[in-house]
């Protein structure tokens, strides 16, 4: 086909070509004005964000609160970091205790001996025991490491440490 064919048949369809392009310029038009309609309300929109709060520019809002989430970031990393140490100070302290009241001497009237255990989160710590008499008192101490100890250890001191490492073991 050559421009010459394609003139005449556009001339003799002129009617439907000019009622096509209308359809298709009307349809552009219709599209135009939605287009248009939704770039306004966006563009309102996009003003009334960015007038934010109390006449503040939305960027410096954000700007000032990702400053502060960086600074609630930092300080709770702190506050781990100081639980952390927390927590390992408390396991290397007095955590619990174990006491036995005991008469020492049958010749003594009433349980006025003694034993306590005072452990750490690594069951270590001392065995204290109290030996009261009538005419003397004597106290003991004994090393305590992972519940036991190098020394020889009586019934009522293994008692007192039992009793303190079933109270921490049922923290």
């Amino acid at each position: 086909m050559d421009f010459t064919q394609i003139n005449n048949f556009i001339m003799v369809n002129l009617q439907y070509v000019l009622l096509g392009m209308t359809a298709i310029i009307f349809a552009a038009l219709l599209i135009f004005i939605n287009i248009n309609l939704k770039l306004s309300r966006m563009n309102r929109r996009y003003q009334k964000l960015m007038q934010g709060v109390e006449g503040a520019n939305l960027e410096r809002l954000l700007h000032a609160h990702i400053e502060e989430v960086r600074e609630v970031v930092t300080k709770v990393n702190n506050l781990s970091h100081q639980c952390k140490e927390l927590d390992i100070i408390c396991n290397n302290s007095i955590q619990k205790v174990g006491v036995v009241r005991f008469n020492a001497f049958e010749d003594t009237g009433s349980d006025l001996s003694f034993a306590i255990a005072l452990l750490d989160g690594h069951r270590n710590g001392l065995v204290l025991s109290s030996l009261f008499g009538r005419s003397e008192s004597r106290i003991y101490t004994k090393p305590i490491v992972n519940g036991q100890s190098t020394y020889l250890l009586t019934t009522e001191e293994k008692e007192a440490i039992a009793k303190a490492i079933s109270a921490q073991d049922s923290k």
